[in-house]
């Protein structure tokens, strides 16, 4: 049998089976390139069909009918044997044609006889022979139990488990030998004989660096996860790349196992690191629009590895009729050890909203520690000296404060979801704790902010084309009280992030009745119920309901709240959809506008 038809017949009854399969397109054909008959389960008749494909017009003489009855019959035995079916009867034939004007068709009788079970699957270790836990270790991960049935694609499978097995016990140059497989008509069984060549246990020296850039070759070995003679184990080679992609200085990360000629005197073998490093510089220009927010204009400058250890240096800029700002942010990737990132930023801003006016000068310094790419801790620090302008709560005055906030920050992450940006299953939980203490001429007010958000995601179908997704946000302000704190230290609600179908800080209580300025507030909740439904690969839509309430007091009440609907499409660009919302108010509608439209990439939450 050619090896091409056992694979595409291995493919097609995959596909058959649930198993998707690469590349796999629709033919435009006008009939099957051969009729099957005879008694076969509905998967089979369909893989065999898979297998033997379609024409384009039908056979135009004898000859050519029983030459594609053949390869018809080629294609089935190839699929009958990939699913163990190995005592088939398959007849090629071809069906008139005998006299002039009759249309010669191709048939194929196929009678597919009892499928064959595995029988005694065993592994030969040919020497060196592994030690005996990673021999039982492979029999172990081979997978294959007497009386399952020999299915060409398990059996082949199952011997990749076994030097798979072997590798992640040290063994890094195992390799298959031909395996024998014997068909026993008799007793109608496969047996497998695998046969592994584990070579020598490898144990890892230090890491060569190759790299025509900046990055400093002791930085990159501080960043291996073993120690000189340590048994190799893929998962941690695998891990230095991905310590070395994070830092996102690289175009290209490789990192693999020297080859048995490098092993040293102390018979170790060394880890070889080449990089391709990205431009030492990068601009990046952006500008946004919000019917609510108006315009930005954004700008940055960046050095890439300054320092030959994946550091990144950036000058910013933005102009917008919200929120102005400008500064230096630099980070230290891996600082102290893997996975920990030193943040740092210095900035003066201009903030100019419906609550307040804020100028003012800040440096924050944090420390990040991440378990995975979304889940992390960060503790910090930050200073800022500002004038705020806000009116007085009860004279309606106007209220300016020159102020000293420093601060500090806890915060934590822990995401579960299947995707950061297209999430379908799962949940992610965010707490957050800021202990603050603001210094102004009348009185010193220490406080702390907190911030809870949890967020959900249900498939409503097997396929994930239906999510139903929920999130709850609360936060509270202890110790403080209004106009004890500063406007800009309250919280708002309302806009594309919070409570759809309101502009920015249009949800809470304002001064009075008369002026609309938002007051804030000490206590904050936020949910949002949203249904998506993905309609082709690219193009999908969105139902919402949002709400969200503002207190004065530790915890906000019901009669606060606001709610807002809408609904939303969603393109697919391949890493994360492009949003565009429009909602409405439900209540609270007076003075607001009759709708609101967002645009941005990613799921509202």
């Amino acid at each position: 049998m050619h090896l091409g038809r056992l694979l595409f017949a291995v493919a097609a009854s995959a596909a058959v089976w649930g198993v998707p399969v690469q590349g796999a397109g629709v033919a435009a054909a006008a009939e099957p390139a051969a009729r099957v008959e005879g008694e076969l389960s509905p998967a089979i008749r369909t893989a065999v069909a898979a297998a033997i494909g379609d024409v384009d017009r039908p056979a135009q003489n004898r000859f050519e009918a029983r030459r594609r009855a053949r390869d018809a019959a080629d294609d089935a035995i190839a699929v009958l044997r990939s699913q163990g079916f190995y005592g088939y009867e398959v007849e090629p034939d071809v069906d008139g044609g005998e006299s002039e004007g009759q249309t010669p068709a191709p048939i194929i009788r196929v009678t597919p006889g009892p499928q064959f079970q595995i029988r005694r699957p065993t592994i030969t270790w040919l020497a060196p022979e592994p030690d005996t836990a990673s021999a039982d270790a492979g029999r172990s991960a081979m997978g294959l139990v007497e009386g399952q049935a020999g299915r060409a694609a398990e059996v082949i499978a199952a011997e990749g488990r076994v030097v798979a097995a072997v590798q992640k016990r040290g063994y890094a140059d195992a390799a298959a030998d031909p395996r024998e497989v014997v068909v026993d008509h008799a007793d109608q069984s496969v047996s497998p004989t695998y046969r592994i060549r584990t070579g020598a246990l490898v144990r890892l020296d230090g890491v060569e660096v190759t790299t025509s850039g900046r990055t400093r070759p002791a930085w990159v070995r501080s960043l291996a996860p073993w120690a000189s003679g340590d048994v190799y184990d893929p998962e941690d080679v695998a891990e230095l790349e991905r310590r070395l992609l994070d830092a996102s200085v690289f175009d290209s990360v490789t990192v693999s196992l020297a080859p048995r000629e490098k092993i040293t005197a102390d018979g170790l073998r060394p880890v070889i690191v080449s990089l391709a490093e990205r431009k030492r510089r990068t601009i990046e220009l952006g500008a946004s629009y919000a019917t609510t927010e108006g315009t930005g204009l954004d700008a940055r400058w960046t050095r890439y590895n300054a320092l030959g250890r994946a550091d990144t240096v950036s000058v910013f800029g933005r102009l917008s009729d919200l929120d102005s700002r400008a500064g230096v942010d630099a980070s230290l990737p891996h600082w102290r050890r893997a996975d920990q990132t030193l943040k740092g930023v210095a900035q003066v801003y201009d903030v100019r909203t419906d609550a307040y006016d804020e100028t003012g000068v800040g440096v924050r310094l944090d420390v990040q520690r991440r378990f995975s790419k979304t889940s992390y801790i960060t503790i910090g620090a930050s200073t800022d000296l500002s004038r705020t302008q806000e009116i007085r709560v009860r004279t309606l005055q106007p209220l300016g404060r020159d102020l000293v906030t420093i601060g500090l920050l806890g915060d934590a992450a822990l995401d579960r979801s299947d995707d950061p940006l297209d999430p379908k299953r799962g949940w992610r939980l965010n707490l957050r704790a800021e202990p603050t203490v603001i210094f102004g001429r009348q009185a010193n007010v220490p406080y702390l902010k907190v911030t809870a958000q949890g967020t959900y995601y249900q498939p409503v179908t097997r396929s994930g084309s239906t999510v139903l997704a929920g999130r709850l946000r609360l936060g509270s302000i202890l110790n403080g009280g209004i106009p004890t704190i500063p406007a800009p230290r309250r919280f708002y609600a309302g806009g594309g992030g919070s409570v759809r179908g309101f502009g920015y800080q249009a949800v809470g209580p304002r001064l009075d009745d008369i002026d609309d300025t938002p007051l804030g507030g000490l206590s904050l909740l936020e949910t949002a119920i949203e249904l998506r439904q993905s309609l082709t690969e690219r193009w999908g839509f969105a139902a919402f309901v949002d709400a969200g309430a503002i207190g004065t007091n530790r915890f906000p009440t019901v009669r606060d709240l606001a709610i807002g609907a809408g609904v939303g499409a969603r393109y697919n660009l391949g890493f994360g959809p492009i949003r565009i919302d429009i909602a409405t108010p439900v209540n609270n509608r007076q003075g607001r506008a009759p709708f609101q439209l967002y645009v941005s990439i990613g799921q509202s939450f």
